[in-house]
């Protein structure tokens, strides 16, 4: 006779999100399994927030992970958390994104530990806040090495791999800026559609070789960075946070700030066999705030 599985004994885990959730799928036999299982993955920016939610995700399915971020400390602590949970194999690098030799850094030790690269999840985060006049022109090189050329570089690194393998995926995080310019972000809203113009590109060009390149996009996901977009908006016009907040929401069609694991789904997802025939797209996550048709 078949064991049932009591949820009761982890319905704290159904709570915390679906990363965890997916833990106790695995427990009842795999029902979420999508064909992940020992795909080398590389997630950058992964010590937290929608980083090591994606990371995490990917564990859950049974992938290997290579994390990175720029704190040593902060992501071997992630990579730690997440092996105890799940019981993959977790890889925590410390990189700066902005610098080329951490970038070969990265996949030379993923390759390295795991024979291949057959994932790569860019995930740099984002410029700083601010209108065309705060903007230096040291602030829009930082801008420029962080967003576009760690992607540039990263693909490049890894696309040997790919070929060797018979085929990859490359999903890139932005935001919905690159559909609805947002207000105060002007480097944002420049620099971020260069990646997707980028992608779009190398959708194209990396077909012939099962490489999909595929965007995705974050609304407001209540992460660090949101918290502090949160507090400046606060500063600026003179309400508490949780005003701000509460406006933001009324601007939702669904009515709340999304979480870090509901953006891994979609990740894992665009990765995973079950979307071998997506690439070229770029995909919202933001409970319906961007308003663009396309």
């Amino acid at each position: 006779m078949t064991q049932q599985y009591d949820f009761r004994q982890d319905q704290h885990l159904v709570l915390n999100g679906s990363a965890q959730a997916g833990i106790i799928l695995m427990k009842m036999g795999g029902a979420m399994d999508l064909g992940l299982k020992g795909r080398a993955a590389i997630v950058t920016g992964s010590s937290r927030g929608i980083g090591r939610a994606t990371a995490e995700a990917f564990a859950v399915e049974r992938a290997r992970i290579s994390m990175c971020a720029r704190t040593a400390a902060d992501v071997t602590q992630a990579a730690e958390t997440i092996r105890a949970r799940t019981g993959a194999q977790v890889l925590a690098l410390r990189a700066d994104l902005t610098q080329a030799g951490d970038i070969q850094e990265i996949v030379r030790r993923t390759v390295e530990a795991y024979g291949t690269v057959d994932i790569l999840v860019n995930n740099a985060g984002g410029p700083p806040a601010g209108t065309f006049d705060d903007m230096t022109d040291a602030e829009w090189q930082a801008a420029f090495e962080l967003t576009l050329l760690s992607t540039v570089r990263l693909v490049r690194a890894v696309i040997p791999h790919m070929r060797r393998a018979g085929g990859g995926a490359i999903i890139n995080l932005q935001s919905t800026s690159v559909k609805v310019p947002l207000d105060n972000m002007i480097l944002s809203n420049s620099i971020r559609t260069g990646v997707i113009g980028l992608a779009k590109s190398l959708s194209l060009e990396l077909a012939k070789d099962n490489i999909r390149v595929n965007n995705v996009l974050p609304g407001a996901i209540m992460t660090d960075r949101q918290r502090q977009m949160l507090a400046l908006r606060s500063k600026k016009s003179g309400q508490t946070v949780e005003e701000v907040r509460r406006l933001r929401e009324s601007k939702i069609p669904l009515g709340r700030f999304g979480e870090p694991e509901e953006l891994a789904d979609m990740i894992v997802f665009l990765a995973s066999d079950r979307a071998k025939y997506v690439t070229g797209a770029t995909v919202q996550v933001d409970g319906g705030l961007a308003r663009s048709l396309m």
